[in-house]
């Protein structure tokens, strides 16, 4: 294939551009603290208009369209505030015309539980024609419906409608055309411009999942399974329908606990197969499944190391085009040959080997959205035309880091106290390819059903540009290398996990890299209560401990999803024994000698608040010294400038404190 040609647009900058400052003006917290300039952008079926969403004020979002031709200026579409609702993917339902998710953490008005509730609304590119596509609940309605459902098929030879899921709730004006005994989800065909509704699976309580073959039909269903009615299993029963057949058959059944079984993600209608992952070897594998009256099993693609736990999917079908896995680096396999031809053009027209995904097409796929980011490189979108193999830059991810250098990231191995080799990574401060007697920062992910993986981090880009040295590590009980790593999860086998985080601490200071007089933790959700509970396990290894979001009692963790048809999932997960006490950073808070930094939102449905309060009391009532810094419109996700750049200023400050330095 002939190697695409780039030529230079001016990059639309939608927030600060701060390479326009002089190097001692960069203010670094403001920076990598700042949202996001564009996320989630789309391509229009045409190729000639591109939506995006940029940050406004607060957790607000703005929705916005570009025309691609010569001179033409974004046009806003629709925005909210962010107080509470938030905006998420769009997607063009037309040419004119798109589709979004209005999100956000309200309280439920008898319980004052904190909920999180969303809606499917449209709008035309120019702002006109809104419309709420999700079902509306009125005073008769019984129950309260979160869930706004979600866009199940683009419908891309329909102009203007979709299939989705929607929620019905019982009502009780039986008897009157508004009444309706109808609960749970089911499919409808929605024309998102006259909110025309076609009824296409009657809903049903117990269907959580839908996939369609992408030309609208529905092909296969998922089932949960509940214990009396109310309490989730993670067990799911699947079935499907042939070509032309409204009768189902069975499929698989999947577990979600252990995940055993298969769990269908993609139908590919031309080759009358289901993509899905199911283990192999203690660890998930593609495969593809017939849908012909008689499924047989194939496997697609396999990693004797690790997870391969994505599918690549692109156009407005989203058909599977490859899958990938996460090893020291993320890597794509591609089983279709022509897209695996572009993508190794692709990438030899762009320097310095990113890490390349299409993000969107046009219909015909001749037109790309393609999006190119590294360890040291926030993110570049391109567009490019496979008529012309013209590559054009169009926008930057994070305006406000151009021109400023990155640090590298290095992908590391050290041992743990039993002699395992712990995977991790390693970033220095910008500038330095070796480093001795360092500050250094040891920075556990959260999950703890996770991992990190290479690429850019605007958390730990912070601290390596204020000269930190920043180790994440992947502990055993992350996700993505299989059963016997995972061994039972974070919380339940946390002395191991701890145990590993600890070690890469010890690490950092055997290879000289870190003073252990400037040695620090930071985590965020898991990785903030394994912040704390390493300062239980070794109070003299951190001189300091930052903790965002972080768990701190695992008893209240499980109370906290008492009413939730997850409350058994969650006991099992989180267990039962000795290790609840043993485990929790708020029972053995008198151990913990370090200072302690705290960060929260109030509205998190994650962790909640109470567990940050109840770690300050038991602290500071231990004698030691404790702080929290808290949000009160603010979730889990701290999704505001503003906050973050606050939580880095001070988390800095703090560190450097207790550090001396």
């Amino acid at each position: 294939m002939q190697i695409p040609k780039i030529a230079a647009l001016p990059l639309l900058y939608l927030a600060c551009v701060c390479s326009a400052q002089g190097a001692d003006s960069f203010d670094a917290a403001a920076a990598f603290g700042a949202r996001e300039s564009v996320i989630d952008l789309a391509l229009s079926p045409d190729g000639m208009n591109v939506a995006y969403l940029s940050p406004t004020r607060g957790q607000g979002t703005a929705l916005y369209s570009l025309n691609l031709t010569k001179g033409a200026k974004a046009r806003l579409a629709m925005q909210t505030t962010g107080a509470p609702e938030r905006l998420e993917r769009c997607d063009w339902v037309s040419n004119e015309r798109l589709v979004c998710v209005v999100y956000g953490v309200v309280k439920e008005p008898i319980s004052l539980e904190l909920v999180s509730m969303s809606r499917v609304v449209a709008v035309n590119a120019d702002g006109s024609n809104f419309k709420v596509l999700s079902t509306r609940p009125n005073s008769h309605t019984r129950g309260l419906a979160l869930g706004g459902g979600r866009v199940i098929d683009w419908l891309p030879d329909e102009d203007g409608a979709v299939l989705m899921t929607r929620l019905y709730l019982p009502n009780d004006h039986i008897g009157s055309r508004l009444g309706s005994t109808d609960e749970g989800f089911g499919v409808d065909r929605v024309d998102t411009g006259s909110l025309a509704i076609k009824r296409i699976e009657s809903p049903r309580t117990n269907v959580d999942v839908f996939l369609t073959d992408g030309r609208g039909n529905v092909r296969i269903q998922g089932l949960t399974t509940r214990k009396q009615q109310t309490q989730d299993t993670g067990v799911f029963n699947f079935s499907y329908r042939m070509k032309d057949s409204r009768e189902w058959q069975t499929l698989a059944n999947y577990n979600a606990v252990d995940r055993t079984g298969f769990w269908p993600a993609a139908i590919d209608h031309d080759l009358n197969i289901v993509y899905g992952f199911k283990k192999k070897d203690g660890r998930l594998a593609v495969y593809s499944m017939t849908l012909d009256g008689t499924p047989t099993e194939k496997l697609v693609y396999a990693h004797p190391d690790v997870d391969v736990d994505e599918l690549i999917r692109v156009g407005r079908r989203q058909r599977v085009v490859g899958v990938s896995y996460a090893t020291n680096v993320r890597t794509a396999v591609y089983i279709d040959p022509s897209v695996e031809r572009l993508m190794a053009s692709l990438s030899k027209a762009l320097p310095g080997q990113p890490r390349l995904r299409i993000a969107d097409t046009s219909l015909d796929e001749s037109k790309l959205l393609v999006f190119a980011d590294k360890d040291d490189d926030p993110g570049v979108y391109y567009l490019f035309d496979r008529k012309t193999h013209q590559l054009e830059t169009f926008l930057v991810a994070r305006g406000e880091l151009e021109g400023h250098k990155l640090a590298s990231v290095q992908s590391i191995s050290y041992p743990a106290a039993d002699g395992v080799m712990i995977p991790g990574y390693l970033t220095l401060p910008p500038g330095k390819e070796t480093a001795k007697g360092l500050p250094a920062i040891v920075l556990p992910h959260g999950g703890p059903s996770a991992r990190d993986e290479w690429g850019f981090d605007w958390l730990s880009q912070f601290y390596a540009a204020r000269g930190f040295a920043v180790l994440q590590p992947n502990f055993r009980g992350s996700s993505g290398y299989g059963d016997a790593w995972f061994k039972d999860n974070g919380f339940r086998s946390w002395p191991t996990a701890i145990g590993d985080v600890l070690a890469g601490g010890q690490w950092l200071v055997k290879q000289g890299i870190a003073d252990p007089a400037k040695l620090g933790v930071v985590g965020w959700s898991y990785g903030g209560y394994a912040a704390l509970q390493s300062a239980v396990v070794d109070p003299t290894m951190f001189k300091a401990v930052v903790a965002i979001a972080p768990v701190t009692d695992l008893a209240a963790l499980k109370e906290e999803r008492r009413y939730w048809s997850d409350f058994e999932l969650t006991n099992d997960y989180v267990g039962s024994g000795p290790h609840i006490r043993d485990g929790s950073p708020t029972e053995q808070a008198a151990k913990i000698k370090a200072p302690v930094l705290l960060f929260h939102g109030a509205l998190d449905r994650n962790v909640g608040i109470a567990q940050s309060k109840r770690m300050v009391e038991r602290l500071n009532a231990a004698g030691g010294h404790c702080e929290l810094v808290s949000w009160d419109g603010l979730d889990h996700y701290l999704d505001d400038s503003a906050a973050r750049t606050e939580m880095l200023r001070k988390s800095d400050a703090f560190l450097r404190q207790a550090m001396g330095l």
